[in-house]
Parts: structure tokens; C-alpha cells; sequence
């Protein structure tokens, strides 16, 4: 307390310069923090609602940082399947290569006989050569028996070619047999290094060889029960089907060992104990498979890559393809109880396990068609799950347009609270500073009046 007297004209404009200090400085430090409450002391109810406000925009703006790794997550995941898509198609590719190899190989019809050419009565330095030189009376073959070959083509239109055994074939041997087939352009016949008959189908024609012995010329002991169509059946290499018994009903049927339908007709007809007995060879032409073993192993190659590739389509640790076991949770709200608001994405075993393809063997046709199939199958899941993480991608993108939207609306909120308009705090700034150079001539005028005492002296 000060022990000396103002008098009151300056007392009350001494007062009035300091209120206009305060409200100057006030001000000036309001432009300086650009904000108007700078404390509860300031105003309490804009500075804790704007600090609520603003910890919320806080909170949200940590769970972008969450919500941007899951959206790249989404597109590593999204960017695999794609490239895995391309793989799988690249294996159709592969295995249709197979099928079309197959569809090209040659359709083969082959009838051979099951054992050799009898050649104890032939001469050769080979057995291929004796079979060759063998007579055909050496093996079964009398006057007036038949070898006819048919052969039948796509269209259903046969060629025949018959060999009569006598007559103008009267001591006829293999080879004759053999270039009169060859000659006839329906089939190629030869003797294989093992004395066996061997015919295969020009094109992919079917074959029907007919073989017509008569039983009592060709050694039968009369009693036709008791023939087991030796002879001729068996003389041109059909040893195996001389087995069958005649005393059986009347057609035999029976496959050989290379697969060949055969049927054994017995005769019915004749005269002095003469039965004419048919031996009927048929083989149907099948389309054989291609060597597809180079194309079977780029088959597998593929499946090692989607392997590969599902388990490198991770972002930041996280594999969704890799994995049915995987899982990934976007929280989009600040909340731990009840109401908060996240999205868990399952991931899924997109590996070659996982779409259930399996390693080729051959890509023989049924293989071919098997893999297809499961690539068919491969590429109707992986479009599903690209589906699904694009919807949940798509979500995901929507949160994280909208939590930044949030964000900015609280921020704008919570200053609106606090900050000081600028343009304001300029204008007072100016006419604080216009008062107070009034007050200081004020209180210098209130000064001079006290002085003028002094002139009485």
C-alpha cells in the first residue's frame, strides 16, 4: 500500500490505462495462440467439450493408420488372385495342348495273334522268316478255306479283301496270305520277330478277320464234340483259342489276351462229316493317348507357382490366400464394449490344396478331362473369393472416406469452441492501442493540473 495521495483525475485514468493493458495483452495473446480459450480459466464449457472433441478426432485418426493396412492387405490378397486366375488358366491351356495331342494321335486297330506261327515244317534263318515260308496246308489250311478280312471305316463303308486256300492259292504260303492284305490297301499284315500274325487298319477303321476251316479236312477225329478247333484256328498264331471245346453250346465268345472280341461259331451243315467251323476276330479302332509327359510336368510346374504365389501375397505379415486359419479385424470406432463397430475377413486357402488340384500323371483323355474339370471348378472359387474381398474391400475403402469425413467435422467442432477470430483480435487489437495512447494523454493532462499549484509559488 503506498503512502502516497493520487489525486482523483489521475487515479481514474491511471485505472482505465491498466484495464486497457490487460485487454491488450489479452488480446495480443489470443493472436499469438490463435485461440481464444486457452484454459478452463478461460471459459470451462468450451475448453473440456473442444478437448473431448478433439481426443475423439485423435482416437479415429490411430484407427486410419489400422484401416489403411487392411485395405492394402485386401489388394495383396485381391492382386494374388488374380495372378493365381492367370495360372489356372495357363494350366487349361496346358492340358486342352494335351487333349488336342491326343485328338491327333493316329486311332489304332491292331489284331495279333496270341501265340507264334507254327514253323516246324518251315525253313528261315529267323523265326519271323520261317513263319513267313510256312505252307498253309503246313498249319491247318485245306482246299476250300476261307481267311476274309473286313475292314470298316467311319462312314460305315467295308472293304474286303478273301483268301481262298486252293485252286490258284493251291500251296500257298504266309507270305502270299500276307501280300494279298497288304496289296488290297485296307489293312498292313506282317509276321512279328516272334512268328506272330500281326494286321493293323489303314485310318481309323475297325477290323473283322474271319477265319473258315472245314473240321473233318482239317484233322477232326469225326466226332465233332470232341474237336477243339485246332487246325487253321490255331495254325496262324490263335493257339490260345484252341481250348475251346466244341461239345459246349454252339457260340463261344471269348477275349484274347491283347483284348480282341473273339467268337468261335461251330458248323452246322455239310456232308461225310464235313463242318464247316468260324473263327471271328473283331477289333474296333481306339484313339491311343499322346506322350504327354512334357506337358504333364508343366501341368505341375503350375500348381508349384500357385503355391508360391498364394504365399507370397502377404502385406505386412498378413496372408489372406495362403491360408483358410487366416483372419484379419478392421476396427472402424474407437469403442471396446459393446458398441463397437469392426469387420473380421476370414481368408482363404487359395493353394493348389486349397482349390483341390492335384499333380498330372499323363494327361491321357480321362486325366485330361479330370483336370479340367477341377480347373473348372479352381476358377469358379477363386472368382468367388475375389468377390468377396472386393465387397469387403469396397467396405472397407467406404470406412475410411467416412472416418476421415468424421474426423475433420470433430476438429472443425472442437475449434470452433476455442480459436479466436483472427480478424477480430486484429480490430481490437488496433483500438486497444488507440485507447491506450488516449489514456496516456489522458493521465499526462490529469498530471499537468495537479502541477499548476506549483505556480503560487
Amino acid at each position: 500500500m503506498s503512502d502516497i495521495t493520487l489525486s482523483a483525475g489521475v487515479r481514474q485514468n491511471l485505472l482505465s490505462l491498466q484495464n486497457t493493458a490487460e485487454l491488450l495483452g489479452e488480446t495480443q495473446n489470443r493472436l499469438a495462440t490463435g485461440k481464444k480459450v486457452n484454459s478452463a480459466l478461460d471459459n470451462p464449457t468450451n475448453f473440456f467439450t473442444s478437448q473431448g472433441l478433439q481426443s475423439r478426432a485423435n482416437d479415429l485418426t490411430n484407427l486410419l493408420d489400422g484401416i489403411g493396412n487392411a485395405i492394402q492387405t485386401l489388394e495383396a490378397a485381391d492382386n494374388g488372385i488374380k495372378a493365381i486366375t492367370k495360372l489356372v488358366e495357363s494350366a487349361q491351356s496346358t492340358v486342352r495342348q494335351a487333349q488336342q495331342a491326343n485328338t491327333d494321335a493316329a486311332a489304332v486297330t491292331n489284331i495279333q495273334g496270341t501265340s507264334n506261327i507254327d514253323t516246324s515244317l518251315s525253313s528261315g534263318n529267323t523265326t519271323r522268316e520261317r513263319a513267313l515260308n510256312q505252307s498253309l496246308n503246313n498249319i491247318g489250311f485245306t482246299d476250300g478255306d476261307t481267311i476274309v478280312l473286313t475292314s470298316t471305316d467311319e462312314n460305315g463303308t467295308d472293304s474286303t479283301v478273301t483268301f481262298t486256300v486252293g485252286a490258284a492259292n493251291d500251296g500257298a504260303q504266309v507270305q502270299d496270305l500276307i501280300d494279298k492284305i497288304n496289296t488290297s490297301g485296307i489293312a498292313k499284315a506282317d509276321v512279328t520277330s516272334d512268328g506272330r500274325l500281326d494286321i493293323t487298319a489303314n485310318g481309323a477303321a475297325s477290323l473283322d478277320l474271319t477265319i473258315s476251316s472245314n473240321d473233318a479236312a482239317a484233322g477232326a477225329t469225326g466226332d465233332v464234340g470232341q474237336n477243339t478247333a485246332g487246325g487253321a484256328f490255331a495254325g496262324l498264331g490263335f493257339g490260345a483259342n484252341a481250348s475251346v471245346d466244341l461239345s459246349t453250346p454252339a457260340d463261344a465268345d471269348f477275349n484274347d489276351p491283347g483284348e480282341t472280341e473273339v467268337t468261335f461259331t461251330q458248323g452246322t451243315g455239310g456232308t461225310g462229316g464235313n463242318f464247316t467251323d468260324t473263327l471271328q476276330i473283331v477289333s474296333t479302332a481306339t484313339a491311343s493317348d499322346a506322350d504327354n509327359a512334357d506337358l504333364a510336368e508343366q501341368f505341375n510346374d503350375i500348381l508349384q507357382q500357385i503355391d508360391e504365389l498364394a504365399a507370397d501375397a502377404s502385406f505386412n505379415g498378413v496372408n489372406l490366400i495362403n491360408s483358410g486359419d487366416s483372419e484379419l479385424t478392421v476396427a472402424f470406432n474407437e469403442r471396446r464394449d459393446a458398441g463397437r463397430s469392426e469387420l473380421t475377413i476370414q481368408g482363404q486357402d487359395l493353394t493348389s490344396f486349397g482349390l483341390s488340384l492335384t499333380d498330372a500323371t499323363n494327361l491321357s483323355d480321362q486325366e485330361a478331362e479330370d483336370k479340367l474339370n477341377q480347373l473348372a471348378d479352381a476358377l469358379t472359387s477363386l472368382r468367388s473369393a475375389g468377390s468377396q474381398f472386393g465387397s469387403q474391400l469396397t467396405t472397407v475403402n467406404i470406412r475410411e472416406d467416412f472416418t476421415k469425413d468424421l474426423v475433420n467435422t470433430l476438429q472443425i467442432g472442437a475449434d470452433n469452441l476455442v480459436l479466436a477470430d483472427t480478424n477480430e483480435e486484429g480490430a481490437n487489437l488496433l483500438a486497444l492501442q488507440t485507447r491506450q495512447q488516449l489514456s496516456t494523454t489522458a493521465l499526462s493532462l490529469s498530471s499537468q493540473a495537479d502541477q499548476a499549484v506549483l505556480r503560487l509559488f
